[in-house]
């Protein structure tokens, strides 16, 4: 049986390409990479939105508040087997004035959702992969996105592996620590690079082949 796997997250999941701010092709983008990877027996479903949040309104884009969308999202693309989950990156936007930890927990409360609602709607619950997003460029300051970000977005971002582990153990989700393996853009500190999706996509492959469903 094929297996779905849901990929939901923010403009890394999308594919923003840097310096440009379209997008990369499918088969670039992690998720698109991703499936090429993982072969017939899984179907990658792809759910990036630029400027999403954990759980935010953002005073210019309301809409991007990544808990109003996880139900629908969940509904439409049942049953779901694997969820990659990566989010958390624009909530370290000065607007929000938070730091890492509640980032992760507000992470958690996505986790929570997803395990109640599927329980509740396909009566089985997926493999979440909780990914500890990459850390934000040194370069910040001479990104076209200096501003929405800063200096203490860097700092912040480099805690994050230490709270999302805590959260994926105490859900009981499979822990993924991006900034081990991948580093955003020069061009914007933030966005990843054709060889940052590939990196992420292959490292993903082996954490999704190796769980037992």
């Amino acid at each position: 049986m094929i297996k779905n796997v849901l990929c939901y997250g923010d403009s890394n999941t999308y594919g923003y390409m840097p310096g440009y701010g379209t997008r990369y092709p499918r088969e670039i983008r992690y998720p698109g990479r991703l499936q090429m990877l993982l072969g017939d027996e899984y179907n990658v479903i792809e759910e990036g939105c630029s400027g999403r949040t954990t759980l935010y309104d953002d005073p210019v884009d309301g809409w991007k508040n990544g808990m109003d969308y996880l139900m629908p999202c969940i509904y439409s693309h049942r049953p779901i087997d694997i969820v990659v989950l990566m989010l958390g990156s624009n909530d370290l936007k000065i607007t929000f004035h938070l730091n890492a930890e509640q980032i992760a927990q507000s992470a958690g409360k996505l986790v929570d959702v997803i395990q109640s609602f599927t329980a509740e709607k396909q009566e089985f619950v997926p493999k979440i992969i909780l990914v500890s997003p990459p850390e934000i460029g040194r370069n910040i300051r001479t990104s076209a996105f200096y501003g929405a970000f800063d200096e203490g977005s860097i700092e912040e971002s480099k805690r994050f592996p230490e709270f999302y582990r805590e959260v994926a153990k105490k859900k009981g989700c499979i822990f993924f620590d991006a900034a081990k393996y991948i580093y955003p853009s020069d061009v914007d500190s933030l966005h990843l690079t054709p060889d940052g999706h590939i990196t992420l996509a292959k490292e993903l492959s082996e954490v999704v082949k190796n769980l037992k469903i």
